[in-house]
């Protein structure tokens, strides 16, 4: 029979307490269920943001001086380090400080490890620390002949790079150009590509440096003023530039030359004393005027820079907003080297489409 029907058939006085004993188990079943899901709670936002502003943090600059350097776009960078390690805190980071998942492949003769990925106990690239991981992966996408095509694109185009990385077969993920566009504007990693180098000429500090009038060579959107008539500066530089004794992470290199990222309230004095250079050395190298007001995320060099840039960029198609200063600190070529390699008039800026060269003189048309 039923159990609903025995208890039609149960004695009136009976009811009652099967009622009450009923009620209270529903009642502690309920109080058990809420228990339950209160011990899991939910991933919280909040963390896992404050996760990702401490690696941009900590990585930003790092990603613009590469995009300075190499041409990939620094949003792209710190999205691929963000997928590829979680933030920094994969395995994959944690013992090989390799960000961005790259495989050792033909050619690598650097320390590895083994890694479970699409295959078991594959071979992964290890570094020293995470700087090497970032430089390595500007040189992997520069190098590599089918990510070739990416560099034709604008350093702002983030959603074509995206979409070419995918393309180009760099993680086997069908939906790897969406994540990383999510994690561009979800941070807003885009302001990266506009803001610090290779967008055009700096914001105007707030009280621009007093130059003199009788210094040629004066542009709009030239970045300071560079030093001497005919745009560089003739003068022996100290040998202590070429052993820089404060040599830190900060501290990477161009063309073989030692430089740095400004930071936000740097000024040449500032870094001057932290290197430990002669006064006005700096602004020399870097053919600026004796007194610059520095813009953070620009390029500073320690070292002298070079007559001509390193093998394989052998020239630069300009866009618009790039001044022959900001090209000469792009490349670590000498500002007056790169004039005259293009039959140029020291001050006289290039146009968007036309074709520098950064090794060997502009052919005679």
């Amino acid at each position: 029979m039923p159990r609903y029907l025995i208890f039609l058939f149960l004695p009136e006085t009976q009811k009652p307490v099967i009622q009450k004993t009923f009620r209270i188990f529903i009642l502690v079943l309920m109080a058990l269920l809420v228990s339950c899901r209160a011990a899991r709670p939910p991933v919280s936002t909040t963390y896992s943001n404050g996760v990702a502003v401490t690696y941009v943090d900590r990585f930003k600059d790092l990603a613009v001086s590469e995009m300075i350097r190499t041409g990939v776009p620094a949003s792209i960078t710190l999205a691929q380090g963000m997928v590829e390690s979680n933030y920094g805190r994969s395995t994959l980071a944690r013992d090989a400080n390799n960000h961005f998942g790259i495989k050792c492949h033909n050619g690598w003769t650097g320390p590895s490890v083994r890694h479970h990925d699409d295959r078991r106990n594959e071979c992964f690239r290890k570094y020293r620390n995470a700087d090497e991981s970032y430089y390595d992966h500007s040189e992997f996408l520069r190098t590599g002949s089918r990510y070739s095509f990416l560099f034709k694109l604008e350093t702002t185009d983030y959603k074509g790079w995206a979409r070419g990385l995918k393309q180009a077969g760099y993680a086997t993920n069908p939906d790897y150009a969406n994540m990383l566009i999510r994690k561009i504007e979800e941070h807003n990693l885009q302001r990266f590509d506009l803001g610090y180098a290779t967008a055009g000429s700096p914001p105007k500090p707030k009280e621009p440096a007093k130059v003199p009038a009788t210094v040629p060579g004066q542009a709009n959107g030239t970045r300071g003023t560079p030093a001497g008539s005919n745009g560089s500066v003739n003068m022996p530089v100290s040998s202590s530039t070429f052993s820089v004794t404060a040599r830190v992470n900060r501290v990477m290199e161009n063309n073989r030359i030692q430089y740095v990222i400004v930071k936000d309230g740097e000024t040449i004095g500032s870094l001057t004393e932290e290197f430990q250079l002669l006064k006005r050395e700096l602004a020399r190298i870097n053919d600026l005027d004796d007194n610059p007001i520095l813009v953070p995320g620009e390029i500073i060099y320690l070292q002298p820079k070079k007559d001509r840039a390193e093998a394989g960029r052998e020239f630069h198609d300009v866009t618009p907003g790039e001044t022959m200063h900001l090209l000469s600190q792009k490349y670590g070529i000498k500002l007056k080297s790169l004039y005259e390699m293009n039959r140029m008039a020291p001050g006289e800026e290039p146009s968007a489409g036309q074709r520098l060269w950064l090794r060997n003189k502009k052919p005679v048309s």
